[in-house]
Parts: structure tokens; sequence; C-alpha cells
């Protein structure tokens, strides 16, 4: 079936051309006419036309005109000019329109049919070509996640994964140098940052992925990985080798929006933490950050760069008991890594091979790379000086449980060590963010201005400065202002207007209401109660 729009001013063409057509093709054509180019257009939209016959000469608006609007709302239709000799001029505007053919009036029967099967020939091409990259469009759907899972794996699991790079990076059309990384977690419910049923919602996971993955790319440009676990991995290529504040902002802000989508969409809960800008070859130190940000956070969302005293971690050991007693250590988990270090004592003490003196090297080798670890992470602070007494305290042990005692004892120093040096790291941050408000309280200052200025997102900022203070950013900066407003009312000197404006209010209006809620009286009121 083929549906033909008829345009022509004249009705006698009109019905000639719709006779010769319908007299031909019969059912084959839908045909419907138009004497204006208004009209032509308006039913356009109603029938949507394989093919149109245009006449360019018509009342209001020409065919010409018609043809450009038509093609707004639909790109694949054919055109047919239907014109005088003395209208020829048009034919080169036409042409850049993508008109088919130019007939001139009048126009005999033969003309008319082989136009016709001319243009039907068209139209089945256009279709088969739609229906040919629907095709090719469909089996890409189903290859590219496997060229994309592949690519992450990759990067994951393969020590030379830069050897593959190029391949993939052609086959995915990756121009970009950079990407970053995101982990997203999910489970059945969090407590305490923590994703319950990992293992229930990994099978969970496989009913949901192709959804997932619609939505992570409709919020990212960005290659999705496979199902790992109660995992899923986002690389999301990125033009520039680092981004700036105001791009970092933006990230956090689309990947909240987009676990808020997944848990509307998804039976499940959702968390995500995001690496730093890596160059492509490197991007696996971003995956590592972003395995920290979830862990060193309870945030639904957190970016490695918004967790204080998180940084990535690197070195891996050729021991499960060993990598997990550092990664225990990191994770301030002082109960964990306890466990893996008396673990490891037992395993020692129970080979027959292994003499004390084996024993304090390797506890001591592990106590220090522990120390050096959360050192270069930026967690741990000491002098040069600081184990000078470590080798003094293992040969004074006078039997082998107070080698594992001292063994035990350092490993909950140092996770001690570390959650108090995040704490302090948190407290700096807000109390360089009250320095800033107490600076500043007299201009029109926001949480964004504050956040940008201890360098962490507006969202995990106000967060932290709810928990720290326990006030949110408004209450805190009111408290401020009014403070300041309450010293200079005991100044007669100054009017209400004047001290509106020196404690940061622009309306004194507004002021007087802020002023009453917190003090029970107006400014006014206050002055005079001072007497």
């Amino acid at each position: 079936m083929y549906r033909i729009l008829l345009a022509d001013d004249e009705g006698i063409m009109l019905e000639s051309l719709k006779k010769i057509i319908e007299t031909e093709y019969g059912n084959e054509c839908e045909i419907h006419c138009a004497k204006s180019g208004r009209v032509v257009v308006e039913m356009a939209q109603a029938y949507p036309p394989d093919i149109c016959f245009m006449d360019i000469q018509m009342p209001g608006i020409s065919g010409i005109q018609a043809i450009r609007e038509i093609q707004k709302f639909n790109s694949s239709a054919v055109f047919v000019i239907i014109t005088a000799y003395d209208k020829f001029n048009y034919a080169k505007e036409a042409v850049n329109l993508g008109v088919q053919e130019f007939l001139t009036k009048p126009v005999n029967k033969k003309v008319i049919l082989e136009t016709c099967a001319k243009m039907m020939t068209k139209v089945d091409q256009i279709r088969q070509k739609r229906s040919d990259d629907l095709l090719i469009r469909e089996k890409l759907e189903t290859v590219v996640p496997m060229i994309e899972s592949g690519y992450i794996n990759n990067i994951l699991l393969q020590d030379d994964f830069v050897t593959y790079q190029d391949n993939y990076t052609q086959l995915l059309d990756i121009r970009q140098k950079y990407g970053y990384m995101m982990v997203i977690e999910f489970g059945d419910s969090m407590e305490n940052g923590v994703l319950s049923n990992a293992v229930g919602a990994s099978v969970k996971a496989n009913k949901f992925y192709s959804t997932f993955r619609e939505i992570a790319q409709g919020f990212f440009e960005c290659l999705v990985g496979p199902i790992m676990g109660n995992r899923i991995v986002l690389l999301v290529p990125y033009e520039n080798a680092k981004e700036d504040y105001e791009d970092r902002v933006a990230i956090v802000t689309r990947a909240r929006n987009m676990v808020h989508k997944f848990e509307n969409r998804i039976d499940s809960m959702f968390r995500c933490g995001i690496g730093r800008v890596k160059e492509l070859g490197s991007v696996k130190e971003s995956f590592k950050e972003a395995v920290v940000a979830l862990r060193e956070s309870i945030s639904h969302v957190v970016h490695i760069e918004d967790v204080p005293a998180a940084q990535k971690y690197d070195g891996e050991y050729p021991r499960d008991l060993e990598i997990r007693y550092q990664k225990r250590i990191l994770e301030k988990d002082a109960a964990g890594a306890m466990n893996c270090a008396e673990g490891f004592f037992e395993w020692m003490h129970s080979q027959q091979a292994v003499t004390r003196e084996d024993i304090e090297i390797k506890i001591l080798e592990m106590v220090m790379n522990a120390e050096r670890r959360a050192f270069f992470a930026g967690t741990l602070k000491y002098n040069v000086n600081s184990r000078r007494s470590y080798i003094r305290e293992l040969q004074s042990c006078t039997d082998i449980e107070n080698l594992k005692k001292w063994f035990l004892d350092k490993t909950r120093e140092i996770c001690t060590k570390l959650e108090n040096s995040k704490e302090k790291e948190a407290g700096s941050i807000i109390d360089r963010a009250k320095e800033y408000i107490n600076e500043n309280f007299r201009r029109d200052i926001s949480l964004d201005d504050v956040s940008r200025e201890v360098d962490i997102s507006p969202y995990y900022f106000s967060k932290l400065f709810k928990q720290e203070t326990g006030k949110n950013f408004i209450e805190y900066l009111t408290e401020i202002r009014l403070k300041n407003a309450r010293e200079l009312l005991q100044d007669s000197r100054l009017s209400i207007k004047e001290i509106c404006a020196q404690s940061g209010y622009s309306d004194p209006n507004y002021f007087s209401r802020i002023f009453k809620k917190y003090e029970g009286v107006t400014p006014s009121e206050f002055r005079e109660r001072l007497g």
C-alpha cells in the first residue's frame, strides 16, 4: 500500500491525476487531495504520505514552502514537482529539498504512470533500507552489550588489558582518551551503608539487567559491564584529563537522579561509588577508587573526592589472607583485621618449618606494610622514629602467645588511628566551612558557595554539616546572622534597615519575620527591651 498526496489548485488537474493513478493501481494506493499549501501541510500531518505530487504555485503557502514544512515531520516522503515552464526558476531550490522529479504542465498519462512507478520503487527502497537498518540495530543491540561487558571484564581482570584496548575502542567507537568508572551495588535493603542479600540480588539482577542498562545509558554515555555478584560497573568515557568542581557536582547530581530512577523502576536498593577521571589505560584505578568510595561512606551516591581520608590503595599480595588483612585495615574494620591477623598467625605457628624468628619478621612486615599503605593513602601520620621500639618489643615477648598479642594489639591500634583520622578530616572540613560562613555571612552566600570553598559536593557537604553540627546549613547561617543582629541592635545609632543589611539580609520585612520567628519579638521590640 502506498499513500499518495496530490496538491494542485486546479480541480481538473487534481481529478485527472487521481483518476489516472486509481485506474492503474486500484487498491494499491490510498489517495488524498488538497487545493492549497496550508491544506496540504495539514493533510500530510493527518495522513503521512509516501509520495507527494506538488504544484509549486498554490494560494497562500507555495509548494516549495509546503515541502519544507512537511519534511520537518516526515523525512521519508518523496516529492514530485508539477510546474509550468515559466515557474522553472524554482527548480534549484526544489533540488536542495531533495525533490525527485519535475513534471511540466500539461502532463500526459504515460508520464504520470512512469513517474508514479519510479516513485513507488523509491519508496520500496526507503522501506527496505529502514527494515535493514532496524535489523542491524537489533543485532547491534545484542552484540554491543557483549562487547562492552568484554571490555570492562578485560579492564578489571586482565593485567595486560591495554594490549587489546585499541580493538575495543575501535569496535565501540570510543574517541575519548580518558574516562572514569562507577560501581553500582544493589541489594534488598540497606542498613548503615551495607546492602543486604547480595546473593539473592545478583540472581534477581538477570531479570532487570536490560532495564538497568537502559536507565544508566539514559543518564550517562557509558559502557555497561556484566553482573558481578551484586555489582555492575559502568565506564564513562570523558573528554578531559580531569573533571573540575562544577563537572564533579554535575556528575554526582546525575548519578543521584539515576539511582532514584533505578529504585523507582526496579525492586531493589542501589548505591553508587564514583572514581576519578583517568587515562583509559589506567582506568582500573578509577574502579578501585569507586569501590573505596562505596566502602568509606553510607551515602547512596558518593564520589571519591567527597570522602574524607579515602584514597586509592595500591598493591596486591599473593595470599588471600594477607590481602584481606590489608583491606580490613584500610576499611578501619578492627574486628575483621584482627580475625585475619589471628588466622594468619595460627597458620604460621602450625608450619613446622617456620621458626619464632620467621614469625617475628613476618608480623613486623605485615604491621609496617599496613602502616605504610595507610600513610600513602593519606589516612595515617607517623614519624621516621615512631617504630624504633618495635623490634625491642618483639624480642621482649616471652612466648608465642605474647607475640600474637603484640600483632593483634598493633592491628587494633592502626584501625583506631585510621578511624580518628577520618573523624578529624571531617571535622577539619566543617571548621573551614564555619570559618567561611563567619567571614562571609553578611553577603548573599549559599550552600553551593560554601561547598565549593571546602571542595566537596553540595549534597555530601549538606549531609556532613548536619551530621557534625546537628544543624542544617540554613539554620546555622541564620543563627550567625541573628547573633550579629542582636549585637548591632545594642547600638542605637544604627537603623533597623542598616542592621538588616549588615546581617546579610536585603529585605527588611523578611529580616523582621525571621528575627521574630527565632527571638519571639521584632527587631524594634528587641531594641526597646534593651532600653
